[in-house]
């Protein structure tokens, strides 16, 4: 993958050089687009696939499908071996549908309708993620007997986007709620938890860890037979800054895994960014450059891609994009980017401005690199009469 980043200094392009396009920039660059379009590699997915097994060996690569729901995608991690995390009955729908087998699949969402539990139960179904009594009470009443995992709360996270508000359960909850679902005729199989979404280096899972590790024991002392740890997700994508390469990265996160929790039988994992991020680049275009005032030390640089159209995750400026353009061997300056829908809040890295080049206008091309992770599939139906983010596949 290409790692190429243009540095800038005083606002000139500096280290900018001709560089092997990629098979991904390549295509856009050949190409003439009446939309704005994420072009997707199916190579690079299996690639990255490979590069993150081979560091993970005895963990079971659960797909997050939330990541990117393409079909080809998900076809192309059937054919590596790879098993999926789904989030709904749609996601579990599509997995089966491209050949993936019921027992390849977990329902992790643990925030599920009832019919969902049981479409998914008479499909196959047999592993679900919880974090609540209720939840619990769902799953044995319409999936009976069927293994359960509890999904923990994390905090101390070192993540780009922290995930540790809206799912999971505190350490005072959860021996009892895998006791309710033992008593209630389930199999309670073990934890789940998050590190967080794009955590750059290995060792800023330790403290996660060892929070997650000391309720694994707590409940292995109580009498639980636990089987099965699910390390969720949080394998990083390039964004512009450093990474450790994938399998070493996971290697060392199952190392710190085996310190901490011995030899589990079954250790999942649920990489989504990690895969398939660096597969993706989008085609856009620049449709207005203006200064709100002859003093703005920055431009606006409209785009036809915003929030609502695909680039959703720069909300609070946590994922920060790369941009190339035509131009990038011109002296550039600081902008505001801003999508093209009548909404105020339509705007890009307002608080921190990304350097653009000067003579960028209305017309040029732009390339947004590294984004078929939550793009797509967070691309908005219609607003404003905008169409959704189009998908081409390679």
């Amino acid at each position: 993958m290409n790692a190429y980043v243009t540095g800038l200094a005083g606002g000139v392009a500096v280290g900018y050089s001709p560089r092997p396009f990629s098979r991904i920039e390549a295509h856009i660059r050949s190409t003439v687009f009446d939309r704005p379009t994420l072009v997707l590699d199916t190579e690079v997915v299996a690639a990255n696939y490979r590069a993150l097994k081979a560091g993970l060996g005895r963990a079971t690569v659960h797909y997050a499908v939330k990541a990117n729901p393409e079909a080809a995608i998900i076809d192309t991690l059937i054919a590596e071996g790879s098993h999926f995390d789904a989030a709904s009955k749609g996601e579990i729908a599509l997995c089966l549908s491209r050949g993936a087998k019921p027992h390849e699949i977990s329902f992790g969402n643990t925030i599920k309708r009832a019919s969902d539990v049981a479409w998914a139960f008479e499909n196959g179904i047999r592993l679900f993620a919880a974090d609540a009594e209720e939840e619990i009470e769902k799953i044995a009443e319409h999936a009976p007997g069927t293994d359960v995992y509890i999904r923990l709360i994390v905090d101390a996270t070192e993540a780009d986007w922290p995930l540790s508000r809206k799912f999971g359960c505190a350490r005072d909850k959860a021996l009892a709620l895998l006791g309710h679902a033992q008593r209630r005729g389930l199999n309670p199989v073990g934890f789940s938890f998050h590190v967080g979404s794009q955590t750059r280096r290995p060792e800023m899972w330790t403290a996660t860890l060892d929070q997650v590790s000391a309720i694994w024991h707590e409940a292995a002392d109580a009498g639980f037979a636990l089987t099965l740890l699910n390390i969720g997700g949080g394998f990083p994508a390039f964004y512009g800054e450093e990474v450790t390469p994938a399998t070493a990265y996971a290697a060392q996160v199952m190392e710190l895994v085996r310190q901490r929790f011995g030899d589990v039988p079954h250790i999942m994992a649920e990489p989504g960014r990690g895969l398939v991020a660096e597969a993706g680049m989008i085609a856009a275009e620049v449709m207005l450059v203006s200064r709100k005032s002859d003093n703005d030390a920055h431009r606006w640089v409209y785009l036809d891609i915003g929030k609502f159209s695909g680039l959703a995750e720069t909300i609070d400026e946590a994922i920060r994009y790369q941009f190339i353009t035509d131009r990038d061997h011109e002296p550039a300056g600081p902008c505001v980017l801003a999508g093209p829908s009548c909404d105020s809040a339509d705007v890009l890295y307002e608080k921190r401005p990304v350097q653009l080049p000067l003579g960028l206008k209305s017309g040029d091309r732009v390339i947004i690199r590294n984004c078929g992770a939550y793009t797509s599939s967070y691309s908005s139906v219609g607003f404003n009469g905008f169409p959704p983010l189009d998908v081409t596949v390679l």
